[in-house]
């Protein structure tokens, strides 16, 4: 099942945020929230973005479905240390299946797990021209260990649920609260604080880099909090500096659960960067979204859901 998002002809599905402290669905189209419901999840069902009880999920995931009347094809996002996402140059491919192949060669090298142990999906994101003048391909290449998605897909069927493809939770976030690409912009950092920390980098709507924490900070502390998370996110800036064609990093937007405006301001001196927090449905409007529903939690389904129109 491929991992970058792709329209494969079902008609807006559900997006399904497992995020292990809860589970989060959305269903979206025409810049509109159509349906959406949150539930808490037992402990132990997911531990750092990974599920550990399949059958435990399943159930779960069956009474949230049944209790709230959703449509069973749903598009699932994963977050985990299982993932591993790079940025490569190439020369410049233009047969698809000439560019398949020395993507996986130059994977080979550039992912650190086993090509035959997981899933490996990829995406042109660009084109240039190297130090010699010759022209390359940028590509963005996404590896996710086999049994992982496996495992998660696995829940999902057992719930009587009919998975219509997998993404990730940060090119989710990014297709929900990026703004148009425009000449010469800079890059945006993402920090989406939840059961799992999801921190990406973009310009315009084209992810860039990605990377997971699983250890998300106290919100009670914002200061504290914010310590923790600039000695994350400098080093994530830092390397994506060092790639080809890094754009200069503008500002940061935080969101989820853990995002509050107390964090930002002690995190923006920090960075020496603008910090804010994003309207948790970026610009979709909520009529659809019942009553009692926190906005925050339904930020990755949400964009979970609009990949399908991708």
């Amino acid at each position: 099942m491929p991992l970058f998002s792709k329209n494969n002809g079902s008609r807006d599905p559900v997006g399904l945020d497992v995020d292990g402290a809860y589970v989060a669905a959305v269903q979206a189209a025409a810049g509109r929230i159509g349906s959406g419901a949150s539930m808490d999840l037992p402990d132990g069902l997911v531990v750092d973005g990974e599920v550990v009880d399949v059958e435990g999920l399943a159930e779960a995931l069956k009474e949230f479905f049944k209790a709230n009347g959703l449509p069973r094809t749903v598009r699932l996002g994963v977050a985990n240390s299982q993932v591993a996402v790079r940025e490569l140059e190439l020369p410049r491919i233009e047969d698809e299946a000439e560019l398949a192949a020395a993507v996986r060669f130059k994977a080979e090298e550039a992912v650190p797990m086993p090509l035959d142990e997981a899933v490996l999906d990829h995406q042109v994101i660009g084109h240039g021209t190297n130090e010699e003048g010759a022209p390359t391909t940028q590509v963005m290449v996404v590896a996710a260990r086999q049994h992982m998605v496996e495992r998660l897909a696995e829940a999902a069927r057992l719930a009587g649920l009919k998975p219509a493809g997998i993404d990730l939770n940060a090119f989710a976030l990014v297709r929900l609260l990026a703004e148009p690409a425009v000449e010469d912009e800079q890059a945006r950092f993402f920090c989406h604080l939840s059961g799992v920390a999801n921190l990406a980098i973009a310009v315009g709507s084209t992810c860039r880099f990605t990377r997971t924490l699983s250890v998300v900070p106290d919100g009670d502390q914002p200061e504290l909090a914010a310590a923790q998370l600039a000695e994350e996110i400098q080093p994530s800036i830092d390397y994506y500096l060092g790639q080809p064609q890094a754009k200069p990093v503008g500002d940061v937007l935080l969101s989820g659960p853990g995002a509050s405006a107390a964090l930002a301001e002690a995190l923006s001196p920090l960075l020496g960067l603008p910090v804010s927090v994003a309207d948790p449905l970026g610009t979709l409007n909520r009529v659809g979204l019942p009553p009692g529903e926190d906005p925050v939690r339904h930020t990755i389904a949400a964009g979970l859901a609009l990949g399908a129109a991708a």
